[in-house]
């Protein structure tokens, strides 16, 4: 009976002070609060992610490394405190309207960033399987984001506003124009973005050059809005991703799915040093192994030939030159170089000719596209074509320079201040 006594006493007592009823309550709720917390989070969440860890599957450290459950577990608080704001005394209406309605948005605002976790987990996870490379979906993925916190956004919205979703949905109908304005970038990106996994236009990893917007590199990351180009001098470019459909662009990925790569360089003859082989050059040039055949073939085929002029001027007879000598043998030589592909195109031409002299353009493709050996492959080339080029009675063209000017006239300057 004393116990009753006391109680009745104590709320008798209570009730003259009825703020300090109402902050009894609410310490004792944000207690219940903290203590549902602690448990989602200590003894739940880490449970889980104990339980994952033990799992043995491909992909479980990157589960237990993100913190997808535990953005889940926030939930749980804010669902007590909306739950039992109600059972405070002494709370007006509007306080505890407010409450529920904070974490009511609460709620749904971490749901959303739970769902955004979990998209970014499986685009890691995605991204790990090699043919992530062919088709990329993070562009995707962050358009889904996009809607999910829009759609956030809106549900938020309607919990202040006390209307459906559905309702302001049809009130943003009126708005559509204005929304296609703000989020035409994002519409063109998407665009971009499907037509580009469509049609394979670049992967993750390719080489593109984009001279306009001085991209020249490796595509090392794909969104939604932009696509980053690490370049060859360890910049990065950002580029747009509408860029790739609306602009022009190279991308070398079929030069490394071939496993070649081409040779595409001239070097410059000085036309003055072109004229007939004479019969000692040519005997001289048959001790090159690639010119004896060519040499015979040639002289047999001249021979006759010129049996059937013998009667027309010399100026009339076909002759060998030391610059169609020297383009067989130039022939001869890729043909049988190791590191030139066999099985590509072949070509030793003469292009139209310059004031800078005769260009023999080398046309052919390395067996590699490594490159650093490309180049070294492309240099020993011609390192060793402009070395033997003067066995044949050829000049490499090059312009005067200072020295040249200075060398032809000492003569000159020293035969003046011999006479004075």
């Amino acid at each position: 009976m004393e116990k009753y006594e006391f109680i009745q006493n104590l709320r008798d007592w209570s009730d003259q002070y009825p703020w300090l009823e109402m902050l009894t309550s609410l310490s004792l709720l944000i207690i219940f609060a903290l203590a549902a917390n602690f448990i989602a989070k200590q003894v739940v969440v880490r449970g889980i992610r104990k339980l994952i860890s033990k799992i043995k599957f491909a992909n479980n450290e990157v589960f237990s490394q993100h913190s997808v459950i535990r953005r889940i577990a926030n939930i749980i608080p804010a669902i007590v405190i909306m739950n039992g704001i109600v059972t405070v005394p002494h709370l007006s209406e509007k306080v505890i309207s407010m409450t529920q309605m904070l974490a009511q948005a609460f709620i749904f605002l971490t749901i959303a960033l739970a769902i955004s976790e979990f998209l970014s987990v499986f685009n890691i996870i995605y991204q790990r399987n090699p043919k992530s490379r062919n088709k990329p979906i993070k562009g995707y993925l962050q358009l889904v984001k996009l809607i999910i916190f829009i759609v956030c956004g809106l549900m938020i919205l309607g919990t202040f506003l006390q209307k459906n979703v559905f309702t302001l949905l049809a009130g943003f109908g009126a708005m559509a124009a204005v929304l296609m304005l703000v989020f035409q970038n994002t519409i063109l990106s998407l665009v971009a973005s499907v037509q580009i996994s469509s049609y394979d236009m670049v992967r993750i990893g390719d080489w593109i050059e984009m001279p306009s917007l001085n991209a020249d590199g490796t595509v090392i990351d794909m969104s939604l809005h932009t696509v980053t180009i690490e370049n060859f001098d360890k910049t990065f470019t950002t580029i747009p991703t509408n860029k790739l459909v609306t602009d022009t662009f190279k991308n070398w990925r079929g030069m490394s799915q071939s496993g070649v790569r081409r040779i595409k360089r001239s070097i410059y003859i000085d036309q003055s040093s072109i004229q007939f082989l004479s019969l000692q050059a040519q005997s001289r040039l048959k001790e090159f192994l690639l010119l004896e055949n060519y040499l015979d073939q040639k002289q047999d085929e001249l021979k006759s030939f010129n049996q059937q002029l013998q009667h027309e001027s010399v100026y009339n007879q076909r002759r060998l030159t030391n610059i169609g000598t020297f383009r067989a043998y130039v022939d001869a030589y890729i043909k049988q170089h190791p590191r030139i592909s066999q099985n590509s195109t072949i070509l030793v031409r003469q292009l139209q000719t310059t004031s800078e002299g005769l260009p023999l353009e080398i046309y052919a493709f390395t067996n590699t596209t490594v490159w650093n050996d490309y180049e070294a492959i492309q240099s020993d080339i011609f390192d060793h074509l402009m070395a033997i080029i003067p066995l044949f009675g050829l000049r490499l063209y090059q312009a005067p320079s200072g020295a040249d000017i200075h060398a032809m006239l000492s003569p000159k300057i020293n035969e003046t201040d011999t006479t004075s």
